[in-house]
């Protein structure tokens, strides 16, 4: 662990020369990189100075006590000991969480989306209420929540919403949402107050950028068509609507919440890099991991995640086992708990996989 966090401490020194070098503030897209490599290495460098203080005050401590005769230093030093050597083995595991190697992807911003499952209009009606709860949360983290575009149910809700959520750290938070949520209620539609169980499925992919994913635009037909959705006269009386279609996937995407084609188009495009990124970047996951299975699962809208029960108003995540009574404010968007308890037992995971190195 020493000698990895020497090679830290050595390239947090180069990144400090190279941030302040002219070619690097006149280059802004080199500048952000720098300097969030620089806050990043900051936060580790000086978790392990302190370390190293408390290792050497510790080494200085022991030395007295194996070569000073002087009763008053040796009980001094004794003392200080046992102050020191707790506050290391804190440090120490500390350390080692920073040392958990990062998601490539939890900087990024994403691709949200909501799709109703088994249990037709109450399906999409839990469909909008998982839109409202994301929405609320994002509102909460000062995140910008902007509509792609939906497909509402017939009684409510949406049959399919896609939003894009852009902020900090958005995919570190939102990626543990990934799978199929369960509904347990009565219904509206219902009329002799019976309990279904319905489902929707969430898909958080995140945001590809141009040099994640190259896509060949002669590989994908662009068709324009009216906005069935909300937006005024303008868009129901002009095709502003995009669809893109992606010959080498099979995917299709459409946008329509923009009031331009071109905004469409843009929009369109971004849900379409992602998309591709997030079927190669499982792809490697699968491959690198492909010996075990992920406390959080794979992020397949087939993972079974979370059960919400309105009788007992509990909200259940299988994953972890963890259960909460406070459903109403759950679907006030207060999920940082389940976030939360769900990035501990990854990071438990990752320790305990990563235990040999250190």
């Amino acid at each position: 662990m020493i000698e990895k966090l020497e090679e830290i401490k050595h390239r947090f020194e180069e990144v400090s020369q190279l941030i302040v070098q002219p070619d690097a503030i006149a280059d802004m897209k080199k500048y952000s990189t720098l300097n969030k490599e620089y806050k990043d290495l900051e936060k580790i460098v000086s978790k392990y100075n302190q370390h190293q203080k408390v290792f050497n005050d510790i080494k200085g401590a022991k030395e007295i006590l194996s070569n000073e005769r002087d009763d008053e230093l040796r009980e001094m030093a004794k003392m200080e000991l046992e102050e020191l050597e707790p506050k290391f083995e804190i440090l120490n595991e500390e350390l080692k969480k920073l040392l958990i190697p990062k998601d490539p992807n939890d900087s990024k911003n994403v691709v949200l989306e909501i799709r109703a499952g088994t249990g037709g209009d109450e399906a999409a009606i839990f469909a909008g209420d998982l839109f409202r709860m994301y929405q609320l949360y994002a509102e909460s983290q000062r995140w910008k929540f902007s509509i792609l575009n939906l497909n509402e149910g017939s009684a409510g809700g949406f049959k399919e919403i896609v939003a894009s959520v852009t902020g900090e750290d958005v995919y570190a938070k939102l990626k543990f949402e990934s799978g199929t949520h369960r509904v347990q209620r009565v219904p509206a539609t219902e009329s002799q107050g019976r309990a279904h169980t319905s489902a929707a499925t969430v898909a958080v992919m995140p945001e590809a950028e141009e040099v994640d994913v190259e896509v060949d635009m002669r590989d994908v037909r662009k068709d324009t068509f009216r906005s069935s959705g909300a937006g005024g006269q303008h868009v129901n009386k002009t095709e502003s609507a995009v669809r893109l279609t992606h010959y080498p996937s099979g995917l299709v995407v459409e946008c329509q919440d923009g009031r331009s084609q071109h905004s469409n188009f843009d929009k369109a495009l971004t849900v379409l890099r992602s998309r591709l990124y997030d079927m190669k970047f499982k792809k490697q996951q699968s491959e690198i991991a492909g010996h075990r299975r992920s406390l959080i699962g794979s992020g397949d809208r087939s993972d079974k995640i979370r059960t919400y029960n309105y009788p007992q108003s509990r909200v259940t995540d299988h994953r972890i086992g963890y259960s909460t009574h406070n459903l109403p404010t759950i679907m006030d968007g207060e999920i940082g708990d389940f976030i939360e308890q769900l990035r501990i037992a990854e990071n438990a995971e990752k320790l305990k996989e990563g235990s040999e190195t250190f």
